[in-house]
């Protein structure tokens, strides 16, 4: 038989997926807790055409007043000092446009993975719920699309990021897909989501981020709330499996030796807008001990150790085997000011899931 053979000019090759299909004959409420998300789910579904004002423009000289979002505070740096006002203020444009490119980039993987979850998944609750979140998703995809428009340009989406979405979206598993995208790709989200809503001062991206960030903290529930249900239920195999499955990811989204990070894949575009990368990563290695020398282990822990981390461990899928390995890449790529000296002052310093993540996100509580 024949195929259709309909292509954009901007889409990529197909991507083999494994997909398996649950049909679900009990109607009835079965996970309460799912059922419970699912309606306030419905509840608070908005519309982006009407509830947010696209007329206004974006201030964008708050950016250049709101640092990079990177582990080490490289507006810091003599050399960054050095530059010149129009300089800065084109990088921090352009830094917000790739931040937000990949919240875009990453927003279309959490879509195509929410739409296999309702397939997947073998409770209608659940199945209920992923489809409030593929609507979730596609909204996401809209806004930020529009706000990246005003601002700047799409930016490609990043190796790393890219590389965990395709494994995501590639595995048959269902409780894989749930735990590399509710935990490890929405973790990374919901912590960056948060941390730049609290620190952006530019009115329009505030209220945006305050919108997607509100369903976002749903779709982490979602997967709290499911894997934790579904983890005693497995082997001691099967858990392994799982525990690594996510420190992969993990892993891929951070790890320097692939050379290809989000931090290289800034640097492009820094050196794009007249940064000399040389002299900056020859600033930032000088300088790198006095920037971090007076910041406590963990005071900025970034979304792996400061989100991801904390959730697999409430999810009972951190173990003492797949802690090491976590300190020891996370160690290689930050240095012991950030990670602490050994295991256990690292798993000291990683935090407790906030109970309320929805008001976490918002900055009401720490």
């Amino acid at each position: 038989m024949s195929e259709f053979n309909v292509v954009t000019e901007t889409q990529e090759p197909d991507l083999d997926t494994a997909m398996k299909v649950v049909y679900q004959w009990n109607y009835e409420p079965e996970v309460e807790e799912l059922r419970r998300l699912y309606d306030k789910a419905n509840e608070a579904q908005w519309i982006a055409e009407r509830e947010i004002d696209w007329d206004r423009p974006i201030d964008t000289e708050c950016f250049s007043s709101e640092g990079l979002g990177v582990a080490i505070p490289i507006e810091k740096t003599s050399y960054w000092k050095s530059l010149d006002d129009e300089i800065t203020t084109t990088v921090s444009r352009r830094t917000a446009a790739f931040r937000l490119s990949n919240f875009l980039h990453g927003e279309q993987g959490a879509l195509m993975v929410a739409a296999q979850l309702v397939n997947a998944v073998p409770h209608t609750d659940a199945k209920f719920y992923a489809a409030t979140q593929t609507m979730d998703e596609a909204r996401h995809v809209e806004v930020f699309a529009k706000y990246i428009d005003k601002l700047d340009e799409v930016r490609p989406i990043a190796a790393p990021l890219k590389d965990v979405l395709d494994e995501t979206l590639k595995t048959d598993d269902w409780l894989k897909k749930l735990v590399g995208m509710q935990i490890v790709v929405e973790g990374l989200a919901l912590y960056s989501f948060r941390e730049m809503r609290n620190l952006t001062e530019e009115p329009l991206l505030k209220e945006l981020l305050t919108y997607v960030a509100r369903d976002e903290s749903r779709h982490h529930a979602y997967g709290v709330q499911y894997v934790s249900r579904c983890i005693p239920q497995l082997t001691d195999e099967q858990r392994t499996e799982l525990e690594d499955f996510a420190l992969e990811a993990s892993r891929t989204l951070i790890d320097s030796r692939n050379n290809s990070t989000f931090f290289t894949e800034a640097l492009k575009i820094w050196e794009e807008a007249g940064i000399d990368s040389s002299a900056l990563l020859k600033s930032l290695q000088e300088e790198r001990d006095e920037l971090t020398r007076n910041a406590k282990p963990g005071r900025r822990l970034g979304p792996i150790t400061g989100f991801v981390i904390p959730t697999l461990r409430r999810c009972g899928l951190l173990s003492e085997r797949v802690a090491t390995h976590y300190y020891g890449f996370l160690k290689e790529n930050l240095g012991t000011n950030l990670v602490g000296d050994d295991v256990q002052q690292f798993l000291e310093i990683v935090p407790d899931l906030p109970e309320d993540t929805g008001r976490w996100v918002m900055g009401e509580i720490q």
